[in-house]
């Protein structure tokens, strides 16, 4: 199904859309509450850094693990409800890792936290793209602005608290009620009735020119779902770039200080909300492949620029660039996904964020081993490349809809 022409929402669409916002904002919002206390946890259960390591790779660990089984999930209780009852869930694993006395009842928490995560963010945007089929123009990329404020409020959440000398325990009850009723209320607001259909079938099973059609377009949703996969992540590898190596970049290779080594993820992710921000306006005037290539294209020359001329002021200007580029190709890849023909409802969704999240959990070692190799800055290389496999590959992205 495409986005249809322009039409007016109903009331019962607004409101389905502010319920789907408020499912990104408590999925951005819980496990963002749990970073801040990662210091205190560690300290707490007295662990070196490589035990520590190990029992936070729990959390893409369990991601990966259960992240396929989302759309079985979705297509048998629905997106919405499957959405709530992994937000629930996430919060009670972030509650039992917060209160963990051993590593590996630590380990086990982010585990479950992680697996209920991957399963709650392929629901809530499988439910976001219904809706946006109701709007019939693109909204998606909203969603995930509004996913990047609950990160936000949840981090300041944290560190009030702190600030409060709560314990971890009072602090995640707390984020995980408030969290849970929001969830448990927007799932009221909901769009009713099941998810989209698989389209029916065409032709008998001895149509030989159909089943040539069929075959056909088997070979070419397996070529989309390829690249599609690509796409989504080249964004997550920029994103990985601003959230792992920024600082360490600034700081160590740019002799940049504490506070100016903290401004490249800061500049990456704060362009990134700015992008998806007016992403969806930009969708609907250009077509997802003229905004794909074109962030492609900032993001590859921006950073590949800094690298090339390395100063502080221009690598920040890099990574904001990155950030601002990259900031519709995960929507886009998930938009797309769920629309490719003859895959069930929820598969082409569940499929490119599991691999997605693979490819994240992948990319820290990669260009750390490059770093060793030949330096953090040739790492860094990873960014541009990022970039220029997007344009590469955008093609396989809606052009403008006429």
């Amino acid at each position: 199904m495409t986005v249809d022409v322009l039409q007016q929402p109903t009331r019962a669409d607004r409101r389905a859309r502010a319920a789907v916002a408020v499912l990104f904002l408590t999925n951005g919002a819980l496990f963002a509450n749990l970073l801040p206390r990662y210091p205190q946890i560690k300290a707490d259960l007295g662990i070196g850094n490589a035990a520590y390591g190990l029992a936070v790779a729990a959390f893409p660990a369990g991601a990966i693990a259960a992240g396929l089984a989302a759309g079985v999930l979705v297509r048998r209780l629905g997106s919405a409800r499957v959405a709530v009852i992994g937000t629930l869930l996430t919060g009670a694993g972030v509650l039992t890792a917060g209160l963990a006395g051993s590593v590996a009842v630590f380990a086990a928490a982010l585990f479950l936290a992680g697996a209920m995560d991957a399963i709650t963010d392929v629901a809530q945007n499988a439910h976001g793209l219904r809706v946006q089929r109701r709007y019939g123009r693109s909204i998606i990329n909203s969603f995930h602005a509004i996913w990047s404020i609950g990160a936000v409020t949840g981090g300041a959440m944290a560190a009030g608290a702190i600030a409060l000398d709560l314990s971890r325990g009072q602090h995640l009850l707390v984020s995980g009620v408030v969290f849970g009723i929001a969830a448990c209320v927007a799932l009221r607001h909901c769009l009713p009735g099941p998810d989209t259909e698989p389209a029916e079938e065409e032709g008998a099973a001895g149509d030989g020119p159909r089943q040539e059609r069929n075959a056909t377009t088997s070979r070419r949703t397996g070529y989309v779902l390829a690249a599609l996969v690509l796409i989504a992540t080249a964004g997550t590898l920029v994103e990985d770039a601003g959230n792992s190596w920024a600082a360490l970049y600034l700081a160590d290779s740019l002799n940049a200080s504490v506070t100016l080594a903290a401004c490249g993820f800061i500049a990456l992710v704060g362009a990134q909300f700015v992008g998806r921000l007016i992403g969806d306006r930009l969708v609907d005037r250009f077509g997802q492949r003229r905004v794909a290539r074109a962030g492609g294209a900032v993001a590859a020359a921006g950073m590949g620029l800094a690298l090339a001329v390395p100063t502080v002021p221009g690598t920040v200007l890099g990574f904001a660039a990155a950030g601002f580029g990259v900031a519709t190709l995960v929507p886009a890849a998930m938009h797309e996904a769920d629309e490719l023909p003859g895959l069930k409802p929820g598969s082409g969704l569940t499929i490119v964020s599991w691999l997605m999240r693979l490819g994240f959990l992948c990319s820290p070692p990669v260009v750390g081993l490059v770093a060793d190799t030949a330096g953090l800055r040739t790492g860094l290389l990873v960014v541009p490349l990022a970039g220029l496999l997007v344009i590469l590959f955008a093609g396989v992205l809606r052009p403008r809809q006429r």
